[in-house]
């Protein structure tokens, strides 16, 4: 079987972004290329070396996908085409063209795993299911992860940030909500902290399947952490199976223009003084959810986090 190759010619901090748009128009399996120097502590928490020699980095970045020869790639181009528009009006995404070549077959679902290794986030571990555990292992928490086409391997900055602030705020016995769970591994972390439970949304089945799958391998009772698929912010089934008032700590690692709507509503799920962890926001668009949060009175701003070009907020429910 053969595939047809498209290119997205873009800029590195706007290729995060594109790889969302990607996958939220289904197309799974995107390869991103850049140039972007590895730094010196991201370098020590590999367990494989990183090679000396590097391209410079030019500004520059690719993003590869792949369709089947014979579906209809059109439908796909026009979509990607708008997303890219879109994104453009915000910050740099280069010439954002897009060039076609051809590939022979490959598993491009589960070839991305030669790239995913194993990395610590402070003192947790975080490794692929098919990693073995270094014999130097210095960490006090081990989380295995297998994301599938699930968002969640934990390398990425926004998760990160989500993983350090439940660090500093969850309390053993906290009960969590998680939002757009992706691979579960918010919730699994979170269990590995001392909660006592955790209940997760995401919109997409499959990423739900991926975290109970997750959920399993790490041991997790089930009704440890319960996930379902559906939208908390629009769905009543699902507001209503999350409960209201019930969450010492929402967290959701999702994007800006998400998180402005679900602050309106979420807060109504977690205990009064309880608080939300609201992430995947790139820098540019820190003020716009800033805003949207201080117009909220049941809201008050506590803590903000920066890692790269993406941040955090870490608010409170006042009433």
């Amino acid at each position: 079987m053969k595939w047809r190759q498209f290119t997205i010619h873009t800029t590195p901090p706007a290729e995060d972004l594109v790889a969302d748009l990607l996958m939220d128009l289904g197309i799974t399996g995107a390869e991103i290329r850049d140039r972007t120097q590895v730094l010196t502590d991201e370098e020590q928490q590999l367990f494989e070396e990183v090679m000396p020699a590097q391209e410079q980095d030019d500004g520059r970045a690719e993003i590869v996908f792949y369709l089947d020869e014979e579906a209809d790639p059109e439908p796909y181009l026009t979509a990607v085409r708008e997303g890219l528009l879109e994104l453009a009006d915000f910050m740099d995404i280069g010439s954002g063209e897009i060039t076609e070549g051809e590939t022979e077959d490959k598993d491009w679902v589960n070839n991305w795993k030669e790239h995913f290794h194993a990395f610590y986030v402070d003192d947790i571990l975080i490794r692929p299911t098919w990693v073995e555990k270094p014999e130097n292992d210095r960490s006090a928490i081990s989380v295995e992860i297998d994301p599938g086409t699930a968002f969640g391997t934990g390398s990425h900055e926004t998760t990160q940030l989500c993983i350090r602030a439940l660090r500093k705020y969850l309390q053993p016995g906290d009960r969590v909500l998680d939002v757009g769970t992706g691979s579960g591994i918010l919730g699994i972390v979170a269990l590995k902290l001392g909660a006592s439970y955790v209940f997760g949304t995401d919109i997409d089945e499959m990423a739900v399947d991926t975290a109970r799958e997750n959920i399993e391998t790490n041991g997790i009772a089930p009704e440890d952490f319960e996930v379902m698929t559906g939208n908390i912010i629009t769905d009543p089934a699902i507001q209503e199976a999350a409960g209201f008032a019930s969450y010492d700590i929402c967290v959701a690692n999702i994007l800006a223009d998400i998180i402005i709507p679900l602050q309106e509503m979420v807060f109504q799920h977690v205990k009064p003084g309880g608080l939300m962890v609201f992430s995947g926001i790139i820098d540019l668009k820190e003020q716009a959810v800033r805003d949207a949060i201080e117009k909220n009175p049941h809201l008050a701003i506590l803590d903000t986090d920066h890692q790269g070009e993406w941040m955090s907020f870490t608010v409170r429910r006042s009433q």
